[in-house]
């Protein structure tokens, strides 16, 4: 509901204004004092990327390039910050009062860029509204529990929960949960070009599939105030366009769409910096349950046993990933690194000792399946270098398929390899999304595993308040997934940023999730 309230006050907020602008023809500026002196030059960084911007509203499509906009435009009940696994405040403090009901103080005073007061009703709209618009790739799928959203007052918003969901804190800090002025947005269409959100930015211009100009929104309330005065956004065809954009000095800094080789030749720029941050990124090795060699544990234990994680980062990837041991990847909570516990290094005779205690006749033929674009330039180095590893254990015949992408991902889901190689970028930084995919029926990677250990472990971890009881039953999860091996983790990835020498705190910018926090960046 639009209240009286909020309309008074960008009446109230706007006469505020006028009035300290009459004040100011009539006596000096008591703030600034030294009037007459050059203004500072304001701190505009020129940002470049190859990704796509689908829509500018956070209820409408899901996707890398239009959540790096959303998420400085925006602002969220709760957010990640950089060294923290866990959600902090940032519209509003958060409790559950009970397993069903999440409470949700808001600050005081928080406001919109056109002077519209932000309150509780905004929350339950920008809620409602995403809900109620499901889009096709949106994230409306990702809030399933939630029953619905109350307001007592301007300052409370109270989720009630159809069963307890302990993942609803993080799923508050993503863009998704982005909170919208409800006196802007239409309830029941998505507004694609436009954005009034509370976040560090406010959108000054935009050009969709050329530009947006973002500049410093000086009324924002939260954990992640602008250090620059604002950002331009160039939105390039192809990797070529954006390493140029850099090497000319057009851009001061450029992330998403540089190639390998094009990669090495700006790491050698002496005006150039190249920052290799941690992303939430993996690729792992599915098995498919519907091989009959897949279906035998000893032979996914084995090719467990056997991978060699660190070559492959290498030999494929030049040590620009890093060697993963668990589904989860460090840094989330509940990590444990459990294919490393459970099979300490690659050790031939271990492997043998597994397949001849099955009963299997080695060498074992193996179909392993990939594809050439979609998972980057890499995959075909790596899959050969796993051929090369499991066929010189002498216990495994590798013959490599390849697909072009979608034809790839129809095969793989319907079984047509024994082993595929897939990737996974999780929705929000979570240990919890990571399982989800791979051990739930109907799970984006459900390969045919079925575990009824694994659903309760699931069901208790989704369901379990006490962080560090949570923390355990994902450990045990991740234990249980060595054991099975229905998946083997292979590597989790770095996002490369590229950027002038002058450009500072491109670490605290990157979040994991592969889109860009502008507020930090300095130059």
């Amino acid at each position: 509901m639009v209240t009286v309230f909020k309309r008074r006050a960008a009446l109230v907020a706007a006469a505020g204004v006028l009035a300290g602008s009459l004040a100011a023809c009539g006596k000096p500026d008591a703030d600034n004092p030294n009037q007459g002196e050059p203004t500072p030059k304001a701190m505009v960084l020129k940002v470049a990327t190859t990704d796509s911007v689908t829509s500018l509203d956070p209820a409408g499509p899901y996707e890398t390039g239009s959540r790096t906009l959303q998420s400085n435009l925006f602002q969220t009940l709760l957010t990640m910050t950089p060294g923290k696994p866990t959600p902090v405040p940032d519209a509003a403090d958060c409790q559950y009062d009970a397993p069903t009901t999440y409470t949700c103080s808001l600050k005081n005073e928080m406001t919109f860029p056109n002077g519209h007061q932000l309150t509780s009703s905004d929350v339950k709209f920008s809620f409602e509204r995403m809900l109620r618009l499901k889009v096709a790739g949106g994230p409306a799928a990702l809030f399933g529990s939630v029953a619905s959203v109350t307001t007592p007052d301007d300052l409370t918003a109270v989720f009630t929960l159809k069963k307890p969901d302990a993942r609803l804190p993080y799923l508050l800090t993503t863009t998704a949960a982005s909170i919208v002025d409800e006196e802007f947005y239409p309830a029941a269409k998505l507004l694609n070009d436009k954005a009034m959100g509370s976040g560090p930015y406010q959108l000054t211009s935009y050009q969709p599939g050329s530009k947006a100009v973002l500049a410093k929104f000086k009324k924002y309330r939260g954990v992640r105030g602008a250090l620059n005065d604002g950002v331009e956004v160039s939105l390039l065809p192809d990797g070529a366009a954006l390493a140029s954009a850099l090497t000319d000095g057009k851009a001061d800094l450029g992330f998403h769409g540089f190639g390998p080789s094009t990669l090495e030749k700006l790491r050698a720029s002496d005006d150039l910096q190249v920052v290799d941050a941690g992303s939430a990124e993996i690729r792992f090795y599915s098995f498919h349950m519907r091989s009959l060699v897949s279906r035998r544990p000893a032979v996914r234990r084995a090719v467990a046993q056997l991978i060699d994680r660190p070559a492959i980062a290498k030999k494929a990837y030049g040590d620009r990933v890093t060697p993963l041991y668990s589904v989860i990847p460090p840094g989330l909570t509940g990590q444990a690194d459990a294919f490393r516990t459970q099979y300490k290094d690659p050790n031939k005779a271990a492997a043998a000792t597994i397949l001849k205690e099955a009963g299997i006749t080695t060498p074992v033929t193996l179909t392993v399946g990939w594809t050439p674009i979609q998972y980057g330039a890499g995959a075909k180095a790596e899959v050969i270098e796993l051929k090369r590893q499991l066929e010189a254990s002498g216990l495994f015949r590798v013959a490599l398929k390849s697909a072009e992408w979608p034809k790839y991902l129809q095969l793989a889901r319907a079984g047509s390899y024994d082993l595929y190689h897939a990737g996974f970028l999780p929705d929000y930084l979570d240990g919890g999304d990571y399982l989800e995919p791979f051990l739930r029926d109907g799970g984006v990677y459900q390969n045919g595993y079925r575990s009824a250990a694994a659903n309760k472990l699931l069901d208790q971890e989704i369901a379990e308040q006490n962080q560090l009881d949570r923390e355990k039953t994902l450990q045990n999860v991740q234990t249980l997934i060595a054991q099975d091996v229905p998946v083997v983790p292979a590597w989790q990835g770095r996002t490369p940023v590229v950027a002038g020498k002058a450009v500072e705190n491109i670490d605290e910018a990157l979040n994991p999730l592969s889109f860009l926090y502008f507020s930090p960046l300095r130059k």
